[in-house]
């Protein structure tokens, strides 16, 4: 049983919420517990074929919860027992995961932001970089996210002045790909998330795989994994129903095999 988040399974898609509202979704450690338990069951389940991360309230997720905050902590050992399993699962995890940005995302709310495969923010909601205004660095993977989507320069001034980042800003830069009206937020959230779930999963993690695999190998040995994913993508009854369906002349159906 969670107490700190959520979750639903619609259509393929599941649904993850942060349930702490009244804290503005602060992180606890039970929260980086359960959240990485819910992305590690939902990259087991055949059923799921997407995952949408989201925010209960007024806010996605304003970052750790500074009441649990010692002055003699160990940040970085906290880090390492609570932060990283979850940016690693969340990392690991072949199958698209969405962050629903619907409120402020700061601090390690924006790093959870960050390491999802997309990011939908609603026009009211904004991106803050908060750890320059307690004396600390950004953390949970923020800069090594941050430097690919919007490039060193960018990444230095959202970390060093932790200026607030609109939605309409974010998308300029690059750091959110849709805006949505918050009239239509529940209603595109899910259509998008829907058409996500309705394509090859299994190509899904392939791709996922290869984009990783840029930043760490050689050119060459980056045509041979891309070959190796190649081949298994092949073999899959998606990419037989898509030239089927393309011989055919119809929309393919996939099944995420």
């Amino acid at each position: 049983m969670t107490e700190t988040i959520r979750y639903e399974i619609a259509d393929g898609v599941f649904y993850l919420f942060l349930n702490r509202p009244d804290k503005l979704n602060a992180f606890t450690a039970q929260m980086n517990r359960e959240v990485k338990d819910a992305i590690k069951a939902a990259s087991n389940d055949d059923e799921v074929r997407c995952i949408v991360i989201t925010g209960e309230g007024r806010a996605f997720c304003s970052g750790q919860d500074l009441s649990e905050v010692d002055e003699n902590m160990d940040h970085g050992q906290v880090l390492r027992d609570h932060y990283e399993p979850m940016m690693k699962q969340i990392r690991d995890c072949e199958k698209p995961i969405i962050a629903a940005v619907n409120g402020v995302a700061a601090g390690a709310g924006f790093s959870l932001a960050l390491a999802c495969d997309f990011r939908l923010i609603a026009e009211r909601a904004s991106f803050v970089n908060a750890f320059i205004h307690v004396g600390l660095i950004p953390d949970s993977g923020n800069l090594y996210y941050l430097s690919q989507l919007v490039g060193h320069a960018k990444a230095t001034e959202l970390a060093i002045l932790g200026e607030k980042v609109s939605a309409a800003d974010a998308v300029e830069m690059g750091l959110a790909n849709r805006l949505i009206p918050v009239d239509t937020w529940e209603e595109d959230v899910t259509a998008f998330a829907t058409r996500i779930a309705a394509l090859p999963t299994k190509a899904i993690g392939l791709i996922k795989r290869s984009l990783k695999a840029t930043s760490t190998l050689s050119f060459e040995d980056y045509l041979e994994q891309e070959a190796q994913g190649q081949r298994i993508a092949g073999l899959t009854k998606d990419h037989r129903e898509g030239v089927k369906a393309f011989m055919e002349k119809r929309k393919p159906v996939y099944q995420g095999q």
